[in-house]
């Protein structure tokens, strides 16, 4: 058997501090997971049940540590948005995991950007369609390189910070989730079986907003990592 095409490359994320790298199989991505975001975008933020969406693996961009790296501005919106979260990444598979168990499920984690198109995704939910135009787009999930969590454990607790042009945008604390990563992995697992290579966005806190061309973006967890990138 050979394949028709030439195959695609599997998308990666480094490991931090090495030349390892981690294979990227999905990308799920938790909606409205801090209160004071829930309320920002009009929603009640009073612990409803986690709901899920997808980005395709490739929207990984990985953006080293220490560096300022160009990331072009996505196609076809007028309103681009950032939301920085913590992102966790599978090392072990499963499903309908016990909360009590999930975190060692967890490789490790990294500082993501769910970057999103908002006036498409606007349009999509005014019209009871799927999001996907608004946030699987190309490029849209910027990311740090991963840490093991044999390394850094789990933070529980911990800044949550993302600045546009030296201006502070986002704050929040990971202790402010509105459901903990065990919570999500847990509730996660109930609906797909999770396999080592994916990747869990847990949600913003509160503070999203545009961003154009020429703006520097640099957002960090604490004890977690950085990234820095120029909108191009």
């Amino acid at each position: 058997m050979a394949f028709v095409i030439a195959q695609p490359s599997v998308p990666v994320l480094p490991v931090a501090g090495g030349e390892d790298v981690f294979p990227v199989r999905r990308i799920y991505c938790v909606g409205r997971n801090y209160a004071a975001h829930a309320r920002e975008m009009g929603s009640d933020p009073d612990r409803e049940p986690p709901f899920f969406f997808c980005k395709p693996a490739d929207a990984v961009v990985p953006i080293p540590s220490g560096e300022c790296v160009a990331w072009p501005y996505a196609m076809a919106t007028a309103n681009l948005h950032h939301e920085v979260e913590l992102v966790v990444a599978i090392g072990r598979g499963g499903e309908r995991i016990a909360v009590e168990q999930a975190l060692s499920h967890v490789w490790g984690y990294a500082v993501g950007l769910d970057m999103t198109r908002r006036d498409l995704q606007g349009q999509m939910k005014d019209q009871g369609r799927p999001w996907e135009i608004g946030k699987a787009f190309d490029r849209s999930a910027p990311m740090s390189p991963l840490l093991p969590a044999a390394a850094v454990g789990h933070p529980g607790r911990g800044a949550v910070w993302l600045d546009v042009n030296g201006v502070r945008r986002q704050q929040g604390d990971l202790a402010d989730m509105i459901w903990s990563v065990a919570e999500v992995i847990s509730r996660l697992s109930g609906w797909f079986r999770l396999e080592p290579g994916d990747l869990v966005m847990t949600g913003t806190p509160e503070g999203v907003g545009a961003v154009k061309v020429g703006d520097r973006i640099e957002a960090g967890v604490e004890g977690v990592g950085k990234l820095s990138l120029q909108v191009t």
